[in-house]
């Protein structure tokens, strides 16, 4: 008795579309010994070092094409496996050494300081402004809450955080930094060998908050809310104009913004008065 295609696969536990795509390749064996035999010469012609892409290049040089998963497939098939070349240990030492780094949180919130210019906190923001972004880095006394530092950019590129401290460096009544301690979250740009090793030319010490513990950092994140709430930047229809508020408001933030917590001072005022005090 001959039984239907559903009932045999019914008996057997397979599906129909499985059986259909089984037949389609039933004959396959043979020819894949043939197509063995010319990727296998191929393969050891290349001193075993050819994988599948490398095979098909060679197969299409004797004018023979032939699907590259096709190829993959045979070679897994019989073991026709590449030789894979080693690392070079001097490249890994080499990566090794440039890899990103982490720091301690040496500042442990301890966010009361009374003396200007010992301990600096740093951070990106975001600048949404006519559909599409700005990023604002920055670096605040946290004694005084002065911005010491800034750098505007339209790419989060090492240059945003290279060029802030820079623009620190620039600041009028610092001739040395060494020993002032300089924090900041776990980011990306602060990991950088290329910022670890600026921060240690200028002999600073630096200080990372705690993966996921956005109030290590609690200063900054201050001067970024008051920002976005005094500042109409979502208006600005060119990055120059952006720029143009952002210098504004940094100057303003600095000179004519009384804080209550610095004795009504502004925060050049209150840099000032801690000066004289410590005298």
């Amino acid at each position: 008795m001959k039984l239907s295609v559903r009932i045999s696969c019914s008996i057997a536990q397979v599906s129909r579309g499985g059986y259909y795509k089984w037949l389609c390749h039933a004959d396959e064996p043979e020819s894949d010994h043939e197509d063995y035999l010319l990727i296998k010469e191929v393969f050891e012609k290349g001193k075993k070092k050819l994988g599948f892409r490398g095979v098909q290049m060679k197969l299409l040089e004797k004018q023979i094409s032939m699907n590259h998963e096709k190829i993959s497939r045979i070679m897994n098939k019989y073991h026709l496996f590449c030789k894979i070349r080693r690392r070079n240990p001097y490249k890994n030492i080499m990566k090794k050494s440039l890899e990103h780094r982490t720091c301690e949180n040496k500042l442990k919130r301890e966010f009361k300081q009374d003396v200007p210019f010992k301990v600096f906190c740093t951070d990106i923001t975001y600048l949404w402004f006519n559909h599409r972004f700005a990023y604002l880095s920055v670096i605040k006394d946290i004694a005084s809450g002065e911005i010491v530092g800034h750098k505007l950019t339209m790419h989060l590129e090492m240059e945003i955080v290279m060029g802030t401290l820079k623009n620190m460096s620039e600041h009028n009544m610092l001739n040395s930094f060494e020993n002032i301690m300089i924090h900041s979250d776990q980011g990306f740009h602060y990991t950088n060998p290329l910022y670890i090793a600026k921060v240690k030319e200028l002999n600073m010490i630096q200080s990372m908050s705690r993966k996921g513990n956005c109030i290590d950092n609690a200063p900054i994140e201050s001067f970024f809310g008051h920002l976005k709430d005094d500042v109409d930047y979502k208006h600005c229809k060119t990055f120059e104009e952006l720029s143009l508020l952002i210098e504004e408001y940094v100057k303003y933030y600095n000179h004519q913004r009384y804080q209550w917590e610095h004795k009504k001072m502004t925060p050049v005022e209150y840099r000032n008065h801690l000066l004289v005090c410590a005298s």
